[in-house]
């Protein structure tokens, strides 16, 4: 008989850690009595980090003392006291690998189902001085598991743990967190995994986009269930050369250059919204790296971007005075996950500024396969001297047979005419979507500044747009992500202080920034850090993918090495370090 043998908790707290405050509540310590255990959580207990860890399907965490012992023998150390895993039941049975989704369990005055295995995260490595023990977890096949409260009730240490029910298809806590972080993925595993009612929400996701990605016939790498989608590998590694074939004024502000190969080898035909990283002034001695979106049709035999003069971009700067028709540059094979998706489904086109790059290849596709899908082309700019692709736009749009527009000028020009250059005076915003009769089940792609896409997007969910349905793209760095840490900086990306290094040079592509390596990193992720260049993380040893970037050009190695590898041309920066110069995507 399986048996309670302490309840755990503690209320969030903040800790130093690595130089930065992390709020977190991974320190539990066992109660003396009888405590409630409501919908939510124990009482006395709670969470720091709400979006990966609590809520209902995760409101008891369980931890067995047989992995207590196996860790300790493990890393030659003893005395572990309950609640040193951060667990809120320390219990004697229940293994990993004989509990399984769905099972249900009477403790004391309370009935609780199993939904899913431990979210594997960096805070448990802090609470147990061990960097890897995320990693670990997995690895060694003992994350612990989560329980919802199906009846509330009254639990103390030395209840005896019931078995009532037994979850369908009977899948392991053990192998549930396999299939998903452990590379195979098996298709009839996945398909049994997602016939369990009691699975919580985020992990059936996870599973959907693996068995989807199975369902491609193999042509995607990587882990589609972390990566949020799959992820086709790019036509080549590393930079080619291109020749400007032709240089093309779009608007007062944007320029348009058609990249022809130097080899004359035929293109890979790019997706309709990826994107290119080009690499300029090698040939000066200085090494310019930018991402641009591709402008054209995904059919053509050469590459064209657009790009829009800032008042201090350097590279926008080079192109526009320096760069001349002859002239070559070296770019990238095309990347990047905004793209367009097939089917029957209407498509709703939304940008703003220069963010009308990648959409507009979206359209150039819709055209060439002579859609008959319904679609939306809403754009707004300041006037018409700032509205690129004015003309090419409309004879796209005359060209399919159930297309709609609306065009926003926020501050027109005297020589701007309404319903002839423009629509509607003022800002493309979440009013002028709701004043319109927008397809609720269709496909939206939004790109431009990041305060459009923010209200764009927050206005099509107040429309009852789910979030599966919206697809965003932002120019230059993404925002960061670093669950926990209180107060993140927010400085634009830098040097990182101290003595240079001597070592290859990274190359932060979106941030423009290159740094030489130095060995006082342990990792890219680090070394990123260190220069402000915005970044994502959660578990910090190559488990959970969040930090998975595309590797434009260069090679790394690991230490330790990902649970899972990345897609194919990406790495994880939690645990890359670079073999020779390398240009990534940040």
């Amino acid at each position: 008989m399986a048996r309670l043998l302490s309840v755990n908790v503690g209320l969030p707290r903040d800790v130093t850690w690595q130089g930065r405050i992390v709020h977190t509540g991974i320190w539990k310590v066992p109660v003396e009595g009888a405590r409630m255990v409501r919908r939510l959580n124990i009482d006395g207990d709670g969470q720091g980090d709400l979006a990966g860890h609590g809520g209902e399907q995760r409101a008891v965490l369980v931890y067995q003392i047989e992995s207590y012992r196996y860790w300790e023998k493990h890393f030659g150390r003893s005395g572990f006291g309950y609640g040193q895993f951060g667990e809120n039941f320390t219990v004697d049975g229940l293994a990993d690998a004989e509990v399984c989704i769905g099972d249900r369990y009477r403790i004391g005055g309370a009935l609780f189902e199993v939904t899913q295995p431990r979210v594997t995260c960096y805070r448990l490595g802090i609470r147990m001085n061990e960097p890897e023990m995320a990693a670990l977890l997995v690895k060694h096949q003992r994350p612990g598991f989560y329980l919802r409260v199906l009846q509330e009730g009254e639990v103390k240490a030395g209840d005896e743990i019931t078995q009532v029910e037994s979850g369908p298809e009977r899948v392991s806590v053990a192998e549930i967190d396999g299939l998903l972080y452990l590379p195979g993925h098996n298709r009839d595993q996945l398909q049994r995994a997602l016939r369990i009612p009691a699975l919580s929400g985020g992990w059936r996701k996870s599973f959907e986009a693996l068995l989807a990605q199975k369902s491609d016939g193999g042509e995607t790498t990587g882990n589609a269930g972390l990566m949020g989608g799959a992820s086709l590998a790019p036509a080549w590694q590393g930079f080619r050369s291109f020749r400007v074939a032709r240089k093309a004024r779009e608007s007062g502000t944007v320029t348009s250059l058609v990249l022809a190969p130097t080899d004359g080898q035929a293109l890979a035909r790019p997706l309709p919204g990826q994107f290119v990283v080009l690499r300029l002034g090698a040939a000066s001695g200085s090494n310019l790296l930018r991402s641009y979106s591709l402008s054209g049709s995904p059919g053509d035999l050469s590459y064209r971007i657009s790009v829009k003069r800032e008042a201090q971009g350097a590279a926008s700067t080079y192109i526009d005075d320096k760069l001349q028709v002859g002239d070559v540059i070296e770019a990238s094979a095309a990347r990047g996950s905004f793209t367009l998706r097939p089917g029957d489904a209407p498509v709703i086109l939304l940008s703003a500024g220069i963010g009308v790059t990648p959409v507009l290849a979206m359209l150039h596709a819709l055209v060439a396969e002579a859609s008959t899908r319904e679609i939306w082309w809403l754009y707004g700019a300041r006037s018409g001297h700032e509205h690129p692709f004015a003309e090419e736009a409309r004879g796209l749009l005359g060209k399919l047979v159930n297309s709609h527009s609306l065009i926003c000028y926020s501050s027109p020009d005297p020589q701007d005419q309404p319903h002839v250059n423009f629509d509607t005076r003022g800002r493309l915003d979440r009013q002028v979507l709701a004043n319109l009769r927008l397809p609720r089940d269709g496909e939206y792609y939004i790109c431009g500044p990041s305060t459009f896409m923010n209200d764009i997007t927050a206005g099509l969910q107040a429309l009852g747009v789910g979030p599966r349905h919206i697809h965003t793209e932002l120019f230059g760095a993404g925002p960061s992500s670093t669950p926990g840490v209180v107060a993140p900086r927010r400085e634009p990306p830098h040097l990182p202080a101290g003595s240079p290094g001597t070592g290859a040079l990274v190359s932060f592509a979106r941030s423009g920034l290159n740094v030489r390596w130095s060995s006082s990193f342990c990792s890219l992720l680090e070394m990123a850090e260190a220069c402000d260049v915005p970044v994502r993380w959660a578990c910090r040893t190559g488990v959970c993918h969040n930090c998975e970037t595309a590797l434009v050009a260069g090679r790394v190695a690991y230490r330790p090495e990902p649970v899972d590898l990345p897609a194919e041309g990406n790495v994880l920066i939690c645990c890359a370090r670079p073999e020779g110069d390398v240009v990534v995507d940040l």
